[in-house]
């Protein structure tokens, strides 16, 4: 496959297309982005990288950091974590409280909104230095140590997150949330801060698609079977009520993230990368969206 040559020929059929997309308005430092970006980068586990467009600017990766931390929480905790937030695929938005009132407290599945603070509390009670802790690991996963966390961006978050509050607190009411509602929030907007660029992005889920193992340094992160459950999840409710139709389209696990970002997984073979801020109406990117599906479909790989 000439990953180059097909990548080329898609990014810019997909560039020149109207995009009917419009930036995420709710988190005022996302506004501020050059609408007209949009970078994609492969990288492969047998070690080809290629990247185009603005594939080596940093954007911030909003909830597609909700995998990482997802990631670290299993390896902490393993199986006794789906006992505190489930697997369901939920039809609503991500910001949604609708099915935490006749479900206990206990979200819908971890990529949600809800699903995230609680990853976040457990991850306050395991780790020592809980956003240190958490960014190193993240660098780990591909020694790239340029990633940091955004105080303008988490600050912008902050001051008009009163969802995250009353999902947090209403959570903590259920007894599923064991910290202060508080220091979780704090936690989660700096998580959703994080800014890398289509490179870095597409290596650090290199484990994902190597079987729970790093590439470069081949370190376990997971165990095989815990990988393969990642990549379920990220294909049943990685783009929220619109995970069915990214499954339907694209065929790869994948995530997404109200910063314009998107990174899709095929196992064993290669993670892929794209980056256009401007969204389509559930919240995704709609150049990214549509470079995948043109993506797939030209390549005929695909998980199906």
């Amino acid at each position: 496959m000439n990953f180059e040559e097909l990548i080329q020929n898609v990014y810019h059929k997909i560039k020149n297309i109207d995009d009917e997309g419009n930036l995420a308005s709710y988190i005022p430092e996302l506004k501020n982005v050059d609408s007209e970006s949009f970078g994609v980068h492969i990288s492969t586990i047998d070690n080809f990288n290629f990247g185009v467009g603005n594939c080596y600017e940093k954007f911030s990766i909003q909830s597609i950091a909700k995998v990482f931390a997802l990631s670290l929480a299993y390896s902490i905790l393993g199986e006794k974590l789906w006992e505190r937030v489930k697997v369901e695929p939920s039809g609503t938005a991500f910001n949604s409280l609708i099915q935490l009132e006749v479900e206990n407290g206990i979200p819908r599945n971890p990529f949600i909104n809800a699903g995230t603070h609680v990853v976040s509390d457990i991850l306050l009670s395991n780790l020592n230095n809980p956003k240190e802790d958490f960014l190193n690991f993240v660098k780990s996963l591909s020694n790239c140590s340029e990633i940091c966390y955004s105080n303008r961006i988490a600050t912008s978050e902050k001051n008009v997150g009163y969802r995250n509050v009353a999902l947090c607190n209403f959570i903590k009411a259920f007894g599923n949330i064991k910290n202060k509602p508080s220091d979780v929030l704090d936690f989660y907007f700096n998580l959703c801060s994080l800014e890398m660029n289509c490179e870095e992005l597409s290596k650090l889920f290199l484990f994902l698609a190597n079987d729970g193992f790093t590439l470069e340094d081949n370190k376990q992160i997971l165990s095989k079977s815990q990988a393969k459950r990642i990549n379920a999840l990220m294909q049943t409710c990685g783009f929220y009520d619109e995970s069915g139709e990214f499954a339907f389209k694209v065929r790869l696990p994948g995530n997404s993230g109200v910063g314009g970002g998107i990174v899709a997984v095929h196992p064993k073979q290669y993670t892929i990368a794209v980056w256009s801020p401007k969204l389509n109406e559930k919240g995704n990117s709609y150049k990214g969206m549509r470079f995948l599906e043109e993506f797939t479909t030209k390549s005929e790989l695909s998980i199906f």
